[in-house]
């Protein structure tokens, strides 16, 4: 699998987009230096709680201080995140109506027979902000202490062990569905309506595994309650350095991360987009900002828009075949 990570904060040319001069507020040249002249909205595709909300809020009130405007984080969910994501593909490119984007946004078009959204033609992408792999844990009275016996248990269970995720067509149900792939060995999917009940419900011990994205588990590691054996992404976690990568555990290339980032509707001006990523990016150094972000689990990355958009082609390309091995369609 290809790894998509972009050193921290690493300087690039940016994206070469357009600079609209009829919209209001923004400069025919390289700077718009009356933008913004109006409040913003940063559209959150789910509910309120979980790592997505805190980050848009987050970051809506460090937008607010840099920019000068009030940025106000509004939930929007349903259909599987996809209301959120046709609201902004299809909202004026004018800078003023922002998505916390993550792994969802190019994951849906494999899973829903229609959606009112292309991830890569519809979105101009500001930067990546931070990702983090999905997390094998264990119920505690599992008898298994590492990944091969996990291996080893789950072949001589015949498929009756069971492995939890966040629900159908979720990140880490196709992270198990290659898994799967890799090894043959099959498991008793069990889906949930998110991460958080599903931690809840490993940790009672009503399902024998879950992989789940990092910071929705690492407090229930670091207390024991649950026992990490593996990440999904290429390397280890910085969070969790003791608990080895799956790809360094004899599936070399196995590589899965959730990311989380910014993007603008296709068509907003360069010159807003420049200004946007500046901001993200000073507020991804603020000690307050990243030291939060790392306690919780995630890797801080900062990506020029050029990259962050190299991510979303690569995504939306890779998971229609995955969806289709995990039998994931929501049609």
């Amino acid at each position: 699998m290809n790894t998509y990570h972009t050193p921290l904060l690493r300087r690039r040319g940016l994206l070469g987009l357009a600079a609209a001069s009829l919209l209001p507020g923004v400069a025919s040249g390289t700077e718009a230096p009356s933008w913004p002249d109006r409040p913003l909205r940063i559209v959150i595709p789910v509910a309120p709680g979980g790592s997505l909300d805190m980050l848009g809020r987050v970051f809506a009130r460090q937008l607010t201080t840099s920019l000068g405007q009030p940025v106000v984080a509004e939930n929007l969910p349903g259909a599987g995140s996809n209301l959120a994501f046709e609201l902004v593909a299809r909202a004026r490119p004018d800078g003023l109506t922002l998505l916390v984007g993550s792994d969802p946004l190019t994951i849906n078009p494999s899973l829903y027979r229609r959606v009112g959204f292309d991830p890569v033609r519809d979105f101009a992408p500001i930067t990546e902000l931070v990702r983090a792999p999905q997390v094998l844990v264990v119920r505690s009275g599992l008898p298994t202490q590492d990944f091969a016996q996990f291996l080893t248990l789950a072949r001589e269970a015949q498929g009756r062990l069971t492995l939890a995720s966040q629900g159908n067509g979720s990140i880490g149900h196709l992270a198990g569905a290659m898994l799967t792939q890799r090894t043959g060995i099959t498991f008793t999917h069990v889906p949930y309506r998110g991460g958080g009940p599903a931690v809840i419900d490993v940790v009672a011990g009503h399902v024998d595994a879950l992989l789940v994205t990092l910071p929705a588990a690492i407090e229930h590691i670091r207390a024991g309650r649950l026992r990490a054996l593996a990440v999904s992404s290429a390397n280890r976690s910085p969070a969790l350095p003791e608990v080895p990568s799956i790809a360094e555990r004899g599936l070399a290339g196995f590589d899965v991360v959730t990311w989380q980032g910014i993007l603008a509707p296709a068509g907003t001006p360069g010159p807003i987009i420049r200004r946007l990523h500046a901001a993200l990016v000073e507020a991804l150094r603020r000690p307050e900002v990243a030291t939060s972000l790392i306690s919780q689990g995630f890797d801080i990355t900062g990506t020029t828009p050029e990259a962050f958009a190299d991510l979303v082609r690569a995504e939306a390309a890779r998971w229609p075949g995955i969806v289709r091995l995990a039998g994931a369609s929501l049609d």
